[in-house]
């Protein structure tokens, strides 16, 4: 089980095919590149040459051993990058200089995408120094107020990125505002709804979700104890559900600027991990987030 997002450079022996669109942004290529060399993934490159070779230079990188597809169109830069995770070629894909929407655009398709049953969905992992292991925060970045079936989905998938990362007992809380059900908050009754769920196998084996918990409860056995809360995941969750995007935006950047976490992300429910970085992250996260997507793609290799 990996408990700090450091331990997840250090893995090696399951170095994966990593397509980038649109690879000429200085912080993407510098991360990609340190991922290479750490032996965490073999890198295919797509987008300008010129202005690519160019940066590399500029930061003292060697990219020259990478395969690289030359494609200034960003729009046709992201429909290659995705046939070729769609057809074997690449194990997972990441968004350089490309608008969000393009990529994922092209990662939806139904003829040739990578769209499955599943909801997409986003999955951070944080890392703060004040907590014994990592959170898995889903989701704050994609689904605005998902319903008690997006819900579902969204708890599989990243059910799946704790798995991958070697949790084989996934505690999960599904936040709210208080922990008894109450009908007109349906953040509550959604959580009790998904435990009930969650306690009929719905989302397999060794998986404890409880809700609603308040987010004291979810992180501080303590908390748990002076309320009086009876509780199996109280201060040892691993995953915080948050029931809309406006919880998960904002416990992310109150980790990230008041407590110093560091970060890794990614978008599931495709066939294959994308690494969708904000052009805000660092280079780290850029890092943490691309050995993360090589951890899940080797994992979902391996369940084939």
């Amino acid at each position: 089980m990996i408990k700090k997002l450091d331990d997840l450079l250090l893995i090696k022996g399951n170095k994966m095919k990593l397509v980038v669109v649109a690879c000429h942004d200085e912080d993407v290529l510098e991360a990609v590149v340190d991922s290479s060399n750490m032996g965490i993934t073999e890198p295919i490159l797509i987008g300008n040459k010129d202005e690519t070779y160019k940066i590399a230079e500029r930061l003292g990188l060697n990219v020259s051993g990478f395969r690289f597809v030359e494609e200034e169109d960003i729009a046709v830069a992201a429909e290659i990058g995705v046939k070729m995770v769609s057809n074997g070629e690449a194990d997972f894909i990441m968004k350089g200089l490309v608008d969000t929407s393009i990529l994922m655009k092209c990662v939806l398709n139904k003829e040739w995408g990578l769209r499955t049953d599943s909801l997409l969905s986003h999955v951070m992992v944080y890392d703060v120094n004040s907590y014994h292991k990592l959170i898995y925060l889903t989701d704050g970045g994609m689904n605005l107020a998902p319903s008690i079936e997006e819900k579902i989905s969204i708890v599989k998938n990243a059910v799946l990125v704790a798995k991958a990362m070697g949790n084989h007992i996934v505690k999960i809380a599904a936040l709210a505002a208080k922990e008894k059900v109450n009908p007109k908050m349906q953040a509550t009754v959604d959580a009790n709804t998904l435990q009930e769920l969650s306690q009929n196998g719905e989302f397999g084996e060794g998986v404890l979700l409880e809700g609603p918990l308040a987010l004291d409860l979810a992180l501080s056995r303590e908390a748990a104890k002076v309320k009086g809360f009876n509780s199996e995941i109280a201060g040892d969750t691993d995953v915080l559900l948050v029931p809309n995007i406006e919880m998960g935006n904002g416990i992310g950047k109150a980790i990230t600027y008041l407590a110093n976490g560091k970060s890794a992300g990614i978008i599931m429910g495709a066939k294959a991990p994308v690494v969708l970085v904000s052009r805000a992250d660092d280079k780290d996260s850029k890092l943490y987030s691309i050995a993360l997507g090589n951890m899940i793609a080797s994992y979902i290799s391996k369940m084939r």
